[in-house]
């Protein structure tokens, strides 16, 4: 959402290592990775205890820091995409409307459509602690998939013929896929690359240069794979699958 609209100037970004260290998230000078240059920090924790002293929670990305104010002010990424798109609308160089008025309820509607079954199902399979749950999980992962492809058989993006917040949202599940929740989560009934539309809708928003930019595939893999230690407790990363969205 931040290059969509247009937002580098206002809101600078650090990126961390995709390998996980003891103390969680670190920034490093890996290749792909940006240093913090607003506090300087070398582990992300050291940023939720600046926030609050006390924080005892989960240390998790993204996270959206104010500079003025020098706290956190939101780690939901659903959240802070939407404070992206509306509330620093006046900031942005780009002037691109994902969440139009006349859209605004589809949108939420479709968005929260696909965050249980799609979103948060992928990670109810991965984690599944018993069969009978990561067959619902994955039952309902596939129903949806299968649903989407369909509707995507009409149109080209989720809410009709324009690009919205629900396609970043759909986005950010679809191009992980193939390369980690198909292996490493076990949702392997089918790739994405199975699905005509929804792979050709993939590659369309790929081939967005906002949407390129922002998705390392490398990092992706070896960030899920080594750090989702209950799963992968030898952090081994698998070869394949090779995923090319440009073909």
């Amino acid at each position: 959402m931040r290059e969509l609209k247009g937002l580098q100037d206002v809101i600078s970004v650090a990126i961390v290592d995709p390998i996980m260290s003891d103390k969680g998230w670190m920034f490093s000078d890996a290749p792909g990775t940006i240093p913090d240059t607003v506090n300087y920090a070398q582990y992300l924790q050291e940023i939720y205890l600046k926030a609050n002293p006390k924080f005892t929670g989960r240390i998790t990305v993204p996270v959206l820091w104010d500079k003025q104010t020098q706290t956190i002010v939101n780690n939901e990424s659903r959240e802070i995409m939407r404070m992206f798109d509306v509330e620093f609308a006046s900031l942005a160089a780009q002037k691109i409307d994902l969440y139009p008025p006349e859209l605004q309820q589809q949108i939420d509607e479709t968005i929260d459509a696909i965050y249980i079954p799609i979103n948060r199902g992928v990670y109810q399979a991965g984690f599944a602690t018993s069969q009978v749950a990561y067959d619902r999980a994955v039952t309902e992962l596939f129903e949806n998939l299968d649903k989407w492809e369909i509707i995507l058989g009409k149109q080209r993006y989720l809410c009709g013929d324009k690009l919205t917040e629900a396609d970043i949202c759909m986005f950010v599940t679809l191009c992980r896929f193939d390369s980690v929740y198909y292996g490493l989560f076990k949702c392997n009934l089918r790739r994405i690359m199975d699905y005509p539309n929804l792979w050709n809708y993939l590659k369309t928003l790929y081939q967005i240069p906002e949407f390129k930019v922002t998705c390392n595939l490398d990092h992706i893999k070896r960030g899920y794979y080594t750090s989702m230690t209950d799963i992968n407790p030898n952090r081994i990363v698998p070869i394949g699958s090779i995923v090319d969205f440009d073909n």
